[in-house]
């Protein structure tokens, strides 16, 4: 359950899901983590990672709802405005507007160059969902040259202690799997989330038989 937290927040905005087994930004050699501690002891989490496109088609992937559902969720929906939400659920047969859905407000963004999302809605067994609230992310789209992106994401709001240290451990392999299948899906297309799903079943079904459930 607790990859389905990674956001979307995006980081926030992660909040990303499905069946990655890394419990370290370590476990990506491609993501390059800044992140560092302020002198009040507060995180700032900040990852990056080069894609290999134009910065106007990574720029989309985040900003509509065709974009943000080929790589991030199943079910999405984009209201790219200030104020609008970047909703999303790992729930294949969930609806938009559900309770446990996740939704990321847009609170300050640049075209195609930069935009910020505050967490206002998230699954409810999250732990330390309420703190998760506090958290702002920031993402940086930049040229990198030879038609690539660097997308930096920077989240503050990290407070000393629980459970904000959990929540900045998970956030962090799960932000940096969540660049990756952003990569992933600009170099080999859209998730197939009927394929995916059809996977899941499968591997649960292989689990309850050989009884490693």
């Amino acid at each position: 359950m607790a990859l389905k937290f990674v956001l979307a927040g995006a980081a926030a905005l992660a909040l990303l899901a499905g069946g990655a087994h890394a419990q370290s930004i370590k476990d990506y050699p491609e993501v390059v983590d800044t992140s560092f501690v302020q002198p009040d002891g507060s995180k700032v989490l900040q990852i990056a990672l080069l894609i290999p496109a134009e910065r106007k088609q990574v720029w989309q992937r985040f900003t509509t709802t065709e974009g943000y559902r080929a790589w991030a969720v199943p079910v999405a929906k984009v209201d790219f405005r200030l104020g609008g939400l970047i909703e999303g659920s790992y729930d294949y047969h969930a609806k938009i507007g559900d309770p446990d859905n996740i939704q990321n407000k847009i609170i300050a963004y640049v075209p195609e160059r930069v935009v910020s999302i505050q967490n206002v809605q998230a699954p409810h067994d999250l732990p330390g969902r309420k703190e998760f609230a506090e958290i702002v992310t920031t993402m940086q789209f930049d040229d990198a040259g030879a038609g690539a992106t660097r997308v930096t994401l920077t989240a503050v709001g990290y407070k000393p202690g629980e459970p904000y240290d959990t929540l900045y451990k998970h956030f962090g392999w799960g932000n940096a799997y969540t660049l990756m299948k952003l990569k992933q899906s600009l170099v080999s297309g859209p998730i197939d989330w009927k394929a995916a799903e059809a996977r899941e079943q499968a591997q649960a079904a292989s689990a309850k038989v050989t009884g490693r459930e």
